[in-house]
């Protein structure tokens, strides 16, 4: 009853204490989980140096330790509200489907029944996006791989990341999932940019597609997309605005502005923070309803067990490996999330 009360204080819902009135909350996230390869050699893809034989020498055991740490970091995004873990995860720098299946099969995971949607993409180190869903809460309906091409000075092609789009309902309600991993910051940001511009306009082109079919479609796009909510990519091409005051029909919402701005990060590179994880959606998510999913907040997962604890890195995320030194931690990126809420007749706390 506090919660709820609290709750409806945010949302600014008058608060009735004889009302039976409960809000269903789904959770989604994202995570860049830093590499999460497998043991074995995969002759198409440049994957060598992450094998027990390779420069990182990365085995069995290593690998049986990421699983561990990433399915114990999903299974925690979102419980101090939902008491389980998020209905929707956008993933990225997987290898394959077998690390997909490794991972939702873990005991961290394996009582929440997640389902998994993935493509093998041309990227030349063979990492890939994916999207995990709670089988009790949403049904996928529609999945398509959406190809990013780029090509460089000399007119070769350069092989980077897929972007991911899958439609479903989430309980009764259709809504779009685009999870992205655009490509980085290799060569300096400036030298970079036109890449991640060509990744933007391929994100506005997957929502423009979308709405002429749906008008009123809700898509929530998601990933690491090695820009900060105030770059070109987002605020020009894009046109995301982080003020719910600026938005029109046409509009996309970009929640992270607000923590970009209050100094908040995902990772870190020399002493300077930055928002590359991200979520920008729809602004019909904005709007507040009695029926259907709207927006609430959202957050960087970012608890102190996923921080280096000491040293010249100490507080920024604690990776895997760095450069080729293992240091047995999580990622170098903290996961984000955000809440959909939903006015519901009976008292639920979503998720199962």
């Amino acid at each position: 009853m506090k919660f709820l009360r609290y709750l409806l204080v945010i949302l600014g819902i008058p608060f009735i204490a004889q009302s039976q009135k409960s809000y269903k909350i789904r959770t989604i996230a994202f995570y860049n989980v830093e590499n999460l390869f497998d043991t074995i050699n995969d002759t198409l893809v440049f994957d060598d140096e992450r094998t027990p034989v390779g420069s990182y020498h990365w085995t069995q055991k290593r690998y049986d330790k990421k699983i561990e740490h990433i399915s114990k970091v999903l299974s925690e995004i979102g419980v101090e509200v939902t008491e389980t873990s998020p209905d929707i995860i956008g993933l990225c720098e997987v290898e394959n489907r077998q690390v997909l299946e490794d991972l939702i099969n873990h005991p961290n995971l394996q009582d929440k029944e997640y389902g998994i949607v993935h493509f093998d993409s041309p990227d030349r180190r063979g990492i890939d996006v994916a999207l995990l869903f709670k089988k009790a809460a949403f049904l996928p309906t529609s999945f398509k791989s959406h190809r990013l091409l780029l090509f460089d000075d000399i007119g070769d092609r350069i092989y980077t990341r897929d972007q991911l789009v899958v439609g479903g309902v989430l309980d009764d309600e259709a809504l779009y999932f685009i999870v992205n991993h655009w490509p980085s910051r290799r060569g300096g940001s400036s030298k970079s940019k036109p890449n991640r511009v060509k990744a933007a306009l391929l994100n506005k082109r997957i929502i423009d597609s979308i709405q002429k079919l749906h008008w009123d479609a809700k898509i929530i796009s998601m990933g690491d997309l090695n820009d900060d909510p105030r770059d070109d990519s987002l605020k020009k091409i894009l046109k995301t605005s982080g003020k719910v005051t600026q938005l029109d029909s046409l509009a996309l919402f970009n929640p992270m502005e607000r923590l970009y701005k209050k100094g908040l990060g995902s990772l870190a590179y020399r002493d300077k923070w930055n928002l590359f994880d991200q979520f920008f959606m729809t602004s019909n998510l904005i709007h507040k309803s009695e029926d259907a999913y709207f927006y609430w907040k959202a957050a960087i997962y970012s608890p102190n067990h996923l921080k280096t604890p000491d040293g010249k890195f100490k507080e920024y995320p604690f990776r895997t490996y760095s450069g080729k030194s293992y240091t047995g931690g999580y990622s170098d990126h903290f996961p984000v999330y955000l809440f959909l809420i939903k006015a519901s007749p009976s008292p639920s706390n979503g998720g199962e």
